[in-house]
């Protein structure tokens, strides 16, 4: 397999398929959309292990949100792009595959989205801007990594209420850190946000073309509950949509690859990857337009 290796401008890092089967994955790693690098496990690790499996992994460096005061930074220089920074880099870095996808070998129409927790937002809110482009090639599959879809959370029900009192160290996203978290994003309220940055507020009428979808969450995870209301949404939609809660997981198990969770989800993933049908796809007329990095 060829080296990982940057482009766009340093917008992503390209993981070339160590024996290409045709499909592709652009692909956002996690961290309350204001951490996070490439560097990662569920950022490096997972598109090495995608890209050794046959799949090209396009990875995204997509701009930060400031880091909350009061949050630990980890000593990390803070970014400071709110909505639609982020979002626009994924449309930026869709565009840029589709354009080179003949030279990375990466049939058009088996390529596919996702990411995890943040950027699973990321992942499905670009689908969501995508279909609203009426662009020429949507993705063929979207792949939802214990994502967070809801700025105002739904309560859990009564037996994610107990494994999560269980065991506190899981209990890490209560609604008010949550909320903080996407005010944090915006940049300001909640309330009438775009549906592209709180994907979970969609309706079926919104999601009639979103591709179809696996969605692996962590069992004890509160981020589930709105990965759990996306799906019902879907579902409404008549989308094919396939969730599945991972045993023994918290959330953010991609990030641990020791755990044997970590390469359950890798092998399902996998698996949905090489079932993309290969459709022939007519040449783009031009590239999806989207607002440069700043």
């Amino acid at each position: 397999m060829s080296e990982p290796y940057s482009a766009a401008d340093g917008l992503v890092r390209v993981y070339p398929a160590r024996e290409p089967n045709g499909t592709g994955l652009l692909w956002a790693h996690g961290g309350a959309f204001a951490f996070g690098d490439l560097d990662m496990p569920e950022s490096d690790w997972v598109a090495a292990q995608l890209a050794a499996r046959g799949t090209t992994v396009v990875s995204v460096d997509y701009r930060l949100a400031p880091v909350p005061d009061g949050w630990d930074a980890g000593g990390r220089a803070a970014g400071g792009h709110h909505y639609p920074a982020a979002s626009d880099d994924m449309l930026s870095a869709w565009a840029w595959t589709l354009d080179n996808a003949d030279r990375l070998r990466v049939d058009r129409a088996r390529l596919a989205i996702g990411g995890t927790s943040a950027g699973g937002n990321l992942a499905a809110g670009a689908a969501l801007r995508l279909i609203e482009l009426r662009a020429d090639v949507l993705p063929a599959l979207a792949l939802l990594a214990y994502p967070t879809l809801l700025a105002v959370q739904p309560a859990p029900d009564a037996a994610l209420r107990a494994a999560l009192d269980a065991q506190p160290d899981a209990d890490r996203f209560r609604p008010d850190m949550v909320l903080a978290m996407y005010e944090n994003y915006l940049g300001g309220p909640v309330e009438g946000a775009p549906l592209a940055a709180i994907p979970g507020r969609a309706r079926p009428v919104d999601l009639v073309q979103f591709p179809p979808t696996l969605m692996v969450n962590g069992e004890v995870d509160e981020l589930r509950v709105s990965g759990e209301v996306f799906a019902a949404a879907l579902r409404a939609a008549g989308r094919p949509i396939e969730v599945v809660t991972e045993p023994g997981t918290e959330h953010g198990h991609l990030n641990r690859p020791q755990e044997p969770a970590a390469s359950l989800t890798i092998e399902r993933f996998a698996a949905r990857l090489a079932a993309l049908p290969a459709v022939t796809t007519t040449p783009l007329s031009q590239p999806v337009a989207a607002r440069g990095r700043s």
